[in-house]
């Protein structure tokens, strides 16, 4: 994702307990955001996946 930090907003609306600066440090890096999202709301893998693949896809329209 080239544009991350123009995404950082929607994904703090998306994901309320993440914050900002973990945001900005996983670069927009699928894998560190799917991390991210597995350890805040303690969810399994595949679940935080499907939710940053629809993320992603809502910012690609």
């Amino acid at each position: 994702m080239g544009k991350w930090k123009q995404h950082i907003l929607s994904a703090k609306i998306t994901w309320s307990r993440l914050t900002e600066d973990e945001l900005l440090k996983c670069g927009g890096q699928v894998g560190r955001l799917v991390a991210l999202v597995q350890e805040r709301y303690a969810i399994v893998r595949a679940e935080a996946y499907r939710q940053v693949k629809v993320f992603i896809g809502r910012l690609q329209r």
